[in-house]
C-alpha cells in the first residue's frame, strides 16, 4: 500500500480540496455555500498565507479550519536561479521528504513544472528522478502548494506576474497518482480561482495505457504528452522498463482511443541519447510509427541533461539532433527541438533532490544507488 501523508496522522492541506469538495465540507460543517466561496476567494484570489487573514470568516469557523487543515504544507529548503531566469525550488514536505519544482520563463509566460510523487518507480534508466525509488504519492494539496509557493515568490516581491502555464512533468509518474493529479488540475483550472487555462496545462505520462483511456473520458481539455523516447520496443524496453508492461502496440492503442474520443493533439517527448535512439534509422522508424496521425501529433526533441549516476548515457551531438529533426520534418511530422532552461544549475529533474539527499546522508550512511529498481505495481 502506498504511504500517504494522511496515514501519518498529519493534517491535510486545504489546497487539496476542489471547489466542489470545499463546498461540501463547509455545508457538512454547518455553514452555507457562500462561506465556501469566501474561503475559496481568500485562498486563490487574495492568496493568504494563514487562515487568520480571512477577515470575513467568523473566528469559530476559522478554528474549525485550523483544526482540520493546514494551509501550505511545504517549506522552502533550497532555491537555485539560473542566468536565463529559470528557478529550481527544493521543497520539504511535512514528513521531511523532498520534492523539486521548476519555474521557467517562456516567451508566452511563466511555466511551472510540478512533482507528483516522492521518487519514482517507472524505471527509466537515463533519468535522475528514478535514482530514489518511490516513497509515496503527493496529495492534491501538496501538488497545488507548489504552484502557490511559486506564485508567492512573485507576490512577495510585488511583481505583477502570475503563473500562466503548468506542466505535470516533475519527479514521479503522474498517472500512477491519478486521482490526486486530476483534483490538482481541476483546482488550478477553476475559473473562480487561479484560472490557469486548460490548454495551458500539460500532463505527461510514461505510457500507462489504461490511464490514458481513463483520461480521455474526463472531458478535460488538458494537453497530453507521452514520454516515448524510442521508436521500437527493443530500444524502448532497454531504456524504459515500463515498456515491458505497456509495449508500444498497447500504448498506441490507448493513444488512438484518446485521439478518437478527444480529437486533441498528442505531444511525444523524445530525449536524444547519443548512439542509443538518435540514429537516422530511428528517425525513419519514428516517422513510420506516427505517419497515420500526422495532423494530431507533435514531437518534442529534448537535449539530454547528463546524470552522473547514469554515465552510460551522453547527450546527442548537435549534428545528430539536427539530422534527426530534418528526417522527421521531411516525413511530414511536426516537431521542434526543445529550448533548454537552467543549464547552469542542476537541470535534470531530480538532480537537486538527489544531491541534497546525499549531502544529508553523508554523516549517516552512503547513498545507495543499487536500491533503485523497477518496482511499479500498477493496478
Amino acid at each position: 500500500m502506498t504511504k500517504t501523508i494522511e496515514t501519518e496522522g498529519l493534517k491535510p492541506s486545504i489546497y487539496g480540496l476542489t471547489r466542489e469538495q470545499l463546498i461540501a465540507w463547509v455545508i457538512d460543517h454547518g455553514a452555507k455555500k457562500f462561506r465556501a466561496m469566501q474561503i475559496w476567494d481568500w485562498l486563490y484570489k487574495k492568496r493568504v498565507q494563514s487562515f487568520d487573514e480571512m477577515t470575513n470568516i467568523g473566528q469559530a469557523f476559522i478554528e474549525q479550519l485550523q483544526a482540520t487543515f493546514v494551509l501550505n504544507p511545504l517549506q522552502q529548503r533550497q532555491v537555485q536561479e539560473a542566468k536565463d531566469g529559470t528557478v529550481k525550488y527544493l521543497f520539504e514536505l511535512p514528513d521531511g521528504m523532498l520534492v523539486e519544482t521548476v519555474l521557467m520563463r517562456q516567451k508566452y509566460g511563466l511555466s511551472v513544472c510540478v512533482t507528483t510523487q516522492v521518487g519514482c518507480n517507472i524505471g527509466c534508466t537515463f533519468c535522475a528522478s528514478g535514482l530514489i525509488k518511490k516513497q509515496r504519492d503527493l496529495t492534491a494539496g501538496e501538488i497545488t502548494a507548489q504552484i502557490m509557493l511559486v506564485q508567492q515568490y512573485f507576490d512577495d516581491r510585488a511583481r505583477d506576474e502570475r503563473v500562466s502555464h503548468v506542466v505535470v512533468m516533475g519527479i514521479g509518474e503522474p498517472f500512477d497518482n491519478y486521482d490526486n493529479v486530476i483534483n490538482f488540475i481541476k483546482t488550478i483550472n477553476d475559473d473562480t480561482g487561479l484560472a490557469i487555462g486548460a490548454r495551458h496545462i500539460t500532463v505527461s505520462t510514461s505510457g500507462l495505457a489504461h490511464k490514458i483511456r481513463e483520461f480521455a473520458e474526463t472531458g478535460l481539455q488538458i494537453n497530453l504528452a507521452i514520454s516515448l523516447h524510442a521508436p521500437n520496443n527493443e530500444v524502448r524496453t532497454s531504456i524504459m522498463r515500463i515498456n515491458r508492461q505497456f509495449p508500444i502496440e498497447k500504448l498506441f492503442e490507448a493513444i488512438d482511443y484518446y485521439i478518437e474520443v478527444t480529437n486533441r493533439r498528442v505531444t511525444f517527448e523524445y530525449i536524444m541519447l547519443s548512439g542509443v535512439n538518435d540514429l537516422p534509422e530511428h528517425a525513419r522508424e519514428l516517422v513510420a510509427l506516427l505517419k497515420d496521425k500526422k495532423k494530431l501529433v507533435y514531437v518534442n526533441l529534448i537535449p539530454y541533461n547528463p546524470v552522473s549516476e547514469h554515465d552510460q548515457y551522453s547527450r546527442s551531438p548537435k549534428e545528430a539532433v539536427l539530422k534527426f529533426y530534418d528526417i522527421l520534418k521531411k516525413g511530414g511530422i511536426n516537431c521542434v527541438i526543445r529550448q533548454e532552461h537552467g543549464t547552469d544549475i542542476d537541470a535534470a529533474c531530480g538532480q537537486l533532490r538527489s544531491k541534497t539527499m546525499k549531502q544529508d546522508q553523508a554523516d549517516t550512511k552512503p547513498f545507495d544507488a543499487v536500491t533503485v529498481g523497477f518496482e511499479a505495481k500498477i493496478k
